[in-house]
């Protein structure tokens, strides 16, 4: 941290890199529906200025900062929508976005200096030459809007994990990380609650316009929980997240504050974010460091889930949907993804080197939905370009839970779950862009490098005593 900040540079930043974050998100919510579509531009604009305050703060304190942004900038994109009018674009997403980019000089000074490279560096360098790739595919095409939204939206997590894997200590961003979820998982899971059961004016309104056909229907205890994010998937995938590192990482009495969110979390009926957490759990099973919180954890969100099924007024629709995880040949969605890899294979040559970013409305007849990264690829980058990005993903997730298995302590455990997880969740959902790409590649960068080592290993320093023969310090 003292390569990046000065101590006299704190003494002039008083405020918390997260304060100016939350003030944004809130003088937004009020004003941005007087302002109406010029809320947009100064939200982003306010993003790019958050940003840069927090990561002169400190990387952890900018962590924190991002979790924030990307947790509530939807909500408030839905309020001046109401008033301003659907905005197709989502110009306001953008801003969280903006904020990661204020790593770029310390990043831009870290690949000037002769620093030796870091093998961690290896899976981020692979998939960006793989957007790129699909970038200029876009481009020969013309088609600049998406070009520039899909480099964006994949490049920029890239960006950022390069800029922290040497900024800081991991287990501290790691546990700054958690001490955000803490406050954050509260609300959103409050929000989700109340979402499902009355859902309010500016989520119905989004919901009509949103080409998310997987939201449910904007009716009380007919949405598919999506809280303050853009959707049932973010919603969840970003809980999960929250719930494993809160859970590992904090101390036990604070799970009790992130109940609702766990209870809206199964309001979301996403099943990959349930699948992959429960993954993540089981992997921290196999761990002395973890395996007592994670048998806890289990049988705890276990009783949850049977409790909510069972004794809530909303408890017939979590039944159900946990019911189909026992029969995928009823699985209706199960068929829907088989059928998108049928497709794409019938298309021959059509896919072999892939279309680009390109965006369609799944609402609309005829427009095949793309589900998973295999087909996010495949499509983007055709078949050849697409299993190397996908190599990327598992070479990146595939370090992070090897650092697991030789460091051995709780940061790294977790941050091993959280791949484990991510590496069940690729063939049935993105993980690569937005919100989530940021997830994936902020914590798997976290991973401590090859030269850690485990715990149990690490030897002290050995002075020579005053008699002669040398002594360990203690």
């Amino acid at each position: 941290m003292s390569r990046l900040l000065a101590a006299d540079d704190r003494a002039l930043l008083p405020v918390p890199g997260w304060v100016p974050a939350a003030l944004l998100l809130a003088a937004t919510a009020v004003a941005g529906p007087m302002l109406g579509g010029l809320a947009r531009p100064v939200f982003v604009l306010g993003c790019g200025a958050v940003g840069w305050y927090a990561w002169r703060r400190g990387p952890g304190e900018h962590l924190q900062a991002a979790l924030v942004l990307f947790a509530f900038a939807p909500f408030v994109r839905r309020l001046v929508d109401l008033s301003a009018g659907y905005d197709q674009a989502g110009l306001m997403l953008v801003g969280p976005l903006l904020a990661l980019l204020a790593v770029l000089p310390a990043l831009w000074r870290r690949l000037e200096s002769d620093r030796p490279f870091d093998r961690r560096f290896g899976p981020l360098l692979l998939v960006g030459a793989c957007v790129a790739y699909a970038t200029a595919l876009s481009m020969i095409q013309g088609d600049w809007m998406n070009a520039a939204s899909g480099a964006l939206k994949w490049a920029v997590p890239l960006v950022y994990a390069a800029a922290l894997i040497d900024a800081a200590r991991t287990d501290e961003l790691v546990r700054r990380a958690a001490d955000a979820f803490v406050v954050i998982l509260p609300i959103i899971g409050l929000y989700g609650i109340w979402q499902y059961v009355a859902p309010p004016d500016w989520d119905r309104y989004w919901m009509s316009f949103a080409p998310i056909m997987s939201a449910g229907q904007p009716i009380p205890f007919g949405v598919r929980t999506f809280s303050t994010l853009n959707g049932p998937a973010s919603f969840a995938t970003f809980t999960a997240v929250g719930l494993l590192l809160v859970g590992f990482l904090r101390p036990g009495w604070q799970a009790l504050l992130v109940a609702p969110a766990a209870l809206a979390f199964l309001l979301s009926l996403y099943r990959t974010a349930w699948l992959s957490l429960a993954v993540g759990l089981l992997f921290c099973l196999a761990f002395a460091a973890t395996r007592r919180r994670a048998g806890v954890t289990l049988a705890g969100l276990a009783a949850a889930a049977i409790v909510a099924a069972t004794l809530t007024p909303f408890g017939e629709v979590i039944g159900d949907r946990l019911a189909t995880l026992s029969d995928g040949s009823q699985d209706g969605s199960l068929q829907e993804r088989l059928e998108q890899y049928v497709t794409l294979w019938s298309q021959g040559d059509g896919t072999l080197f892939g279309s680009g970013f390109t965006v369609g409305d799944v609402g609309s007849a005829g427009v095949m939905a793309i589900d998973g990264m295999i087909v996010a690829c495949w499509v983007a980058m055709g078949i050849v370009v697409g299993l190397v990005c996908l190599a990327g993903f598992v070479w990146a997730a595939g370090t992070a839970i090897a650092a697991a298995a030789r460091v051995g302590d709780r940061e790294a455990v977790v941050i091993g779950a959280l791949a484990c997880g991510a590496l069940f969740q690729m063939p049935l959902a993105s993980i690569a862009s937005g919100e989530l790409g940021f997830l994936f590649w902020t914590f798997v960068a976290l991973a401590p490098a090859a030269s850690a080592a485990a715990p149990a290993a690490r030897v002290r320093p050995r002075t020579p005593g005053p008699a002669g023969p040398p002594r360990t310090i203690r």
